[in-house]
């Protein structure tokens, strides 16, 4: 604005002041030209605000003649006025930057809102990790024999959709574990006997086990967690020798403990060559542990003689309502500790109940969520509503009668 007022107002000058006569008078060269309308100016520069450039004055001169009507000068006159005006205003704004900027966003809304009002929502984004809803959007092979596992072995056994993201637990009958990525082709060790998705940090899976050590031909057994590994790392659970074995494994959700029978091989020299084993008297320990012994006999088989109960404390669970998820993280409202059979029931605005499990990536609509607990079968509900069509408000109570999850 400066810029423009300096220059009209030199405009202004050049033809009111009639300067532009130099350029009819006989000098010698162009630049002499230049000097003489350079000089002409002298008695005026005072009342401009910058230094008169060699620029300026060949910009003048390339103005046409017409400009010394009374009417153009009196344009240059109201314009300088305005420009004044405007960088008074743009100064005071400036000065108040603040309040400038909410009265400019005010315009905005007053001048394109109506109509365009906002129709999303702002909220806090959820923070998830990508595996845990990543879409399971391949499949898994195994060779058991040979001890590879893939997405390229689409001939030998299928396991399991996973994505492609996943980490892979895998046990071998040598009593090796490793943990590895989804692959086209993997080698765990011969003779898998286990293969499964790895959740990191997970304390609740439990794996029991009875192995024999290839080195004293004693048999253990030992309980253990899996909670994190260096992948790719080979992990010996059955003592370091190639004729360790294990002669039984399961894998527990809850950390349940069955109950197993034993049987030893013919030419075993114990008088009692079959008896049970609980694996409820174990405690949990390290992976890495030696494990109790069960036998110093050769183990011919073991068998499943009775399924378990969880060994473990119940899971203690949270819903987060910002979010509608349930948690273990301690985020929200505490819904108490939950067994492994447990199930939760949920009373939603519009009038419908649901009763559903403890998977922790199910997403509930928490804008309508208004009741959530564990589900009791013997407690009643009381509820107040609206009949809509009666225009009046009933109460009932009523017990849960529904066993369906997630209807």
């Amino acid at each position: 604005m400066q810029e423009k007022w300096h220059y009209t107002s030199l405009e202004k000058i050049f033809f009111e002041e009639k300067i532009y006569k130099e350029l009819e008078k006989k000098h010698e060269t162009w630049d002499k030209v230049l000097d003489a309308i350079d000089k002409a100016f002298a008695p005026y520069k005072k009342q401009l605000k910058r230094a008169i450039t060699k620029e300026d004055i060949i910009k003048l001169t390339e103005k046409p003649v017409r400009r010394i009507y009374k009417l153009d000068i009196d344009e240059l006159n109201d314009a300088i006025k305005a420009l004044e005006a405007e960088i008074r205003q743009v100064k005071h704004d400036l000065n108040n930057l603040v309040d400038f900027t909410a009265a400019y966003y005010e315009n905005l809304l007053k001048k394109y809102g109506k109509g365009r009002e906002r129709k999303t929502e702002i909220k806090q984004f959820e923070v998830i990790e990508a595996k845990h809803v990543a879409i399971a959007n391949t499949r898994l092979y195994v060779n058991k024999e040979e001890g590879f596992i893939g997405t390229g072995l689409k001939k030998d056994e299928f396991l399991f959709e996973c994505s492609d993201i996943d980490d892979i637990i895998a046990f071998s009958k040598r009593g090796i574990m490793k943990v590895v990525k989804v692959a086209d082709k993997t080698f765990i060790g011969k003779d898998i006997i286990h293969v499964a998705i790895f959740q990191k940090n997970d304390e609740r899976t439990t794996y029991n086990m009875i192995y024999t050590d290839g080195s004293t031909g004693k048999s253990f057994a030992k309980r253990f967690n899996v909670t994190g590994v260096t992948r790719d790392k080979e992990y010996e659970l059955a003592k370091g020798n190639d004729k360790s074995k294990v002669n039984y494994l399961s894998v527990n959700p809850n950390a349940e403990a069955e109950r197993v029978k034993i049987t030893l091989t013919p030419g075993a020299r114990a008088h009692k060559k079959e008896f049970e084993y609980n694996f409820a008297e174990l405690e949990i320990t390290n992976r890495s542990s030696k494990g109790i012994t069960v036998s110093k006999y050769p183990i011919k088989s073991v068998k499943l003689l009775e399924a378990g109960k969880s060994t473990i404390a119940g899971k203690k669970l949270w819903y987060d309502e910002q979010f509608g998820r349930l948690n273990t993280d301690e985020k929200g409202d505490y819904l108490g500790m939950f067994q492994p059979d447990d199930k939760i029931l949920v009373v939603y605005s519009d009038g419908n109940y649901e009763i559903t499990d403890q998977e922790l990536t199910q997403k509930l609509d928490s804008e309508k969520v208004i009741f959530i607990e564990k589900f009791n079968p013997e407690k009643i509900l009381t509820a107040v509503y609206a009949d809509l069509d009666k225009k009046q408000f009933m109460v009932k109570r009523f017990p849960v009668e529904t066993t369906t999850l997630k209807e």
